[in-house]
Parts: C-alpha cells; structure tokens; sequence
C-alpha cells in the first residue's frame, strides 16, 4: 500500500520505537538497592511486606500514588496526533 514518502513498515517502525522508548524509560525509573524503613516524603513507615513487594522502595503507598499522578499530568505524549503530522 502506498503511504507517500514513507517506506513499507515505517508505521510500524515508529510504533515499535516508541514502545521500546517507553518500557526503557520504566525500567530506568524502577527503584534499584535497598528500600527505606520510612518514606522520604512524608516519613512514614514503610511495611514490611510493601518492602518485601517492591525492592528499592522509597515512598509509602499514599506518596507513591500522589507521585504517579503527577507524573501522569505530564506525560508529554501527543497520542492523538494528526494524520498529516504522520505523514511528514
């Protein structure tokens, strides 16, 4: 199927790209080491068996939720692009 400019798979290629993009960029974000007894923001304790769940922890549950809706107001993603946008 002809797509103007773009080469056979280009779609592809820059959806694949962008997943790849996306699931490094969590894996960069996982918490590495050791996780803290108490949050770092509120210093609240942190349960053991949140501890034993997360490895590297160091937010509380209520912390961790208000710091993953920020993140998600600036995700910065344009998914609903137009189709002109694509095709250039």
């Amino acid at each position: 199927m002809a797509t103007g400019w773009a080469g056979d798979g280009a779609v592809q290629d820059q959806i694949d790209a962008t997943v790849d993009d996306a699931v490094k960029r969590a894996r960069s974000r996982l918490p590495k080491g050791a996780g803290l007894t108490h949050c770092e923001a509120c210093e609240a304790a942190i349960p053991q068996a949140r501890r034993d769940a997360v490895p590297g922890v160091r937010l509380c549950v209520a912390c961790q939720e208000a710091h993953d809706r920020e993140e998600a107001a600036f995700s910065g993603y344009n998914r609903r692009g137009s189709k002109d946008s694509q095709l250039r």
